[in-house]
């Protein structure tokens, strides 16, 4: 049976879990979700082109609110007419309001009701960024997909800070409510869900942002170092009492293994720096596990980096090669290893959409699963 809003319609299921293939309409495009979005921090996902990017047909990547700010400043980027232009992509783009960065700088910041004061990691300068200020940038950027500026608790923390943190979230989501106005250009305001690892506290900030009616939902304060099936019962809680008919958002995952969980769980969409940063760190996620390219057996090994994989990478060049470019400290082995961790995952992604569609979820998910952490390094 298909669960349709305006903008998210949901057209296949998976028996027995709460997995689901939707296409979510944005201003730049259809994203067919689930879907992983690399990160862009910069405007720029690290070590790849926007060609790069068209060439793996990716529908959706992310950028950061605090770092475009900063850097090159919000008037260099709507001289040129919005981030879109300004990075040459003529797709989907989410950006994170900033609330991350600005909160994990605890020496350089100060919370306040109306917002945060904090200092420029760059030059030291003195900024403030409010609710309003974090909606108002990322409708100037042009983003499609906006995220309300919340109050990230660290792990680990007291209930009560939790608490607090996700008061001051809700607090907060309703005054970018107010500065975003409305989604008539077709663009879409997420709420952020905290509590930390509080099952109660989930619960209540779920409650608090459905009585707001957002057109989509993300979980945030998760995956910051608590134990892992502890993030997937916090998933589980959330994602049963968010609507079916909104897409859901897990912030900052992005391992193969947790793609498959937290789809099985009923999340949407996922982003994550780990395919571009373990790639520019040497290590490959491959159909056989993860391998650490420049480790010495792979010195004289002449295979592909992963058998199964058609990348740039990997329909050319060997494992003994790209040990060499990372060995010899050359520029390509970054980008090589980056292009085909993207890609491993946006094909992944594919074959999880495909799966549930085909009906084979769960089985396709332990075969997977049973290859890829029976193998590799």
């Amino acid at each position: 049976m298909k669960t349709q809003t305006q903008y998210f319609e949901i057209v296949a299921r998976a028996a027995g879990t709460k997995a689901r293939v939707g296409r979510l309409k944005t201003p730049h495009g259809v994203i067919d979700t689930p879907v992983f979005a690399p990160v862009g921090t910069q405007g720029s996902v690290k070590t790849l082109l926007s060609q790069d990017l068209e060439k793996l047909d990716i529908q959706l990547i992310l950028g950061n609110t605090y770092h475009l700010y900063l850097r090159p400043g919000l008037e260099v980027i709507q001289k040129v007419g919005g981030l879109h232009r300004f990075m040459s992509w003529d797709r989907a783009i989410l950006t994170d309001s900033g609330g991350y960065q600005v909160f994990s700088m605890e020496q350089l910041r100060r919370i306040t009701e109306e917002g945060v004061e904090f200092r420029s990691h760059l030059d030291g300068s003195l900024h403030f960024l409010s609710p309003e200020k974090a909606t108002e940038i990322q409708l100037a950027l042009g983003s499609d997909i906006i995220m309300c500026f919340d109050e990230c608790p660290p792990y680990p923390c007291t209930e009560d800070h939790a608490r607090r943190a996700l008061e001051m979230t809700c607090r907060w989501a309703k005054r970018c409510q107010t500065a975003f106005q409305s989604t008539e250009d077709g663009r879409l305001l997420y709420g952020i869900t905290q509590g930390s690892i509080f099952p109660e506290l989930r619960k209540e900030s779920t409650q608090q942002l459905l009585d707001l009616d957002f057109p989509g939902y993300a979980l945030g304060g998760l995956s910051l170092g608590e134990p892992h099936p502890l993030t997937m019962e916090m998933v589980a809680l959330s994602t049963d009492l968010l609507p079916e008919d909104k897409p859901r958002y897990l912030m900052g995952v992005g391992t193969p293994e947790d793609l498959w969980e937290g789809v099985e769980q009923g999340i949407d969409q996922f982003d994550c720096v780990l395919p571009t940063r373990n790639g520019r760190n040497g290590q490959l996620f491959t159909s056989v596990g993860k391998i650490n390219i420049k480790n010495a057996p792979y010195r004289e090994d002449l295979s592909p980096p992963d058998p199964h994989c058609d990348c740039d990478l990997c329909s050319r060049y060997s494992r003994a090669y790209l040990h060499h470019l990372f060995r010899s400290g050359e520029l390509s082995a970054l980008r090589l290893a980056s292009l085909h961790n993207v890609a491993f995952l946006i094909k992944l992604m594919r074959k999880i959409r495909q799966s549930i569609t085909n009906g084979t979820f769960l089985a396709d998910k332990q075969k997977f699963l049973e290859t890829y952490r029976s193998q590799g390094d």
